[in-house]
């Protein structure tokens, strides 16, 4: 047990989840570090220890429902609760943005396997993910949810010729993460008379594995909105969706 607030991660042992967990651990909050594969995770928790930030490793592929159920058993065991959750594990099967764009017909290219894949582990993994742990986020007395988005799943920006992404149109991906924006909205409205607030963000376009070495963001400035929204006060925002404290459209 503990008396700091407690964050999970998914997706955290690397990329903008490393760094959400790292930036939420320099704060003074315990971070527990979710990955596919155990040694992963540990690998991640010993590097943040070594930065003397508190943090558990901890098997969870958002995929595996079993494991949602393992997670809450962990945390509930353990914490006794949960504050932040950060619904940071995701994937892009369309190839890099830049390519993406040179794609004639994405919509009706796309394979089947991609897009059920990509929709199950972008969208329907984390509603299942947050249903198991909302009744540990409910003993927080300032719980957070924060939904990894992307401006590619606005159908506003999306569908807006000047927009600088408009020929980005990687179908899957761009559905998920709008699926995934739906599923803020209603959370946040069912749960506007408790303490948690559940937020978007979209970190911009940054230097990762699924963004690639063209992206123009360092990791480090891409985290900043999921910490941002993960530690929000009191009277902060919830229900939107948000880019470096910026409010963006649907």
């Amino acid at each position: 047990m503990t008396d700091k607030k407690i964050a999970l991660i998914t997706g955290g042992n690397r990329g903008l989840g490393f760094e959400t967990a790292k930036q939420l651990g320099e704060k003074g909050i315990y971070v527990v570090v979710g990955a596919r594969q155990l040694k992963d995770a540990q690998s991640a928790a010993a590097k943040l220890k070594e930065l003397e930030i508190q943090s558990d490793g901890l098997e969870l592929d958002v995929k595996v429902r079993s494991q949602h159920s393992a997670a809450a058993q962990y945390l509930k065991d353990r914490f006794g609760k949960l504050d932040i959750l950060v619904n940071n594990a995701g994937i892009m099967l369309e190839g890099e943005p830049l390519l993406a764009a040179q794609n004639p017909s994405p919509v009706l290219s796309v394979r089947e396997s991609d897009l059920r894949e990509t929709m199950e582990t972008n969208f329907f993994s984390t509603f299942f993910l947050v249903k198991e742990l909302v009744p540990l986020l409910m003993k927080s007395e300032a719980g957070r949810i924060v939904n990894v988005s992307s401006f590619l799943g606005s159908l506003t920006l999306q569908s807006d010729p000047k927009f600088h992404a408009y020929s980005v149109k990687t179908f899957a991906y761009n559905t998920s993460k709008l699926a995934l924006n739906s599923l803020t909205v209603h959370l946040a409205y069912e749960l506007r008379n408790t303490a948690i607030k559940v937020n978007a963000a979209d970190p911009g376009w940054v230097q990762t594995r699924m963004g690639s070495k063209a992206a123009p963001m360092s990791v480090q400035e891409g985290s900043k909105t999921s910490v941002q929204l993960a530690t929000l006060p009191k009277d902060g925002p919830s229900g939107g969706f948000f880019h470096l404290g910026e409010a963006l459209p649907w």
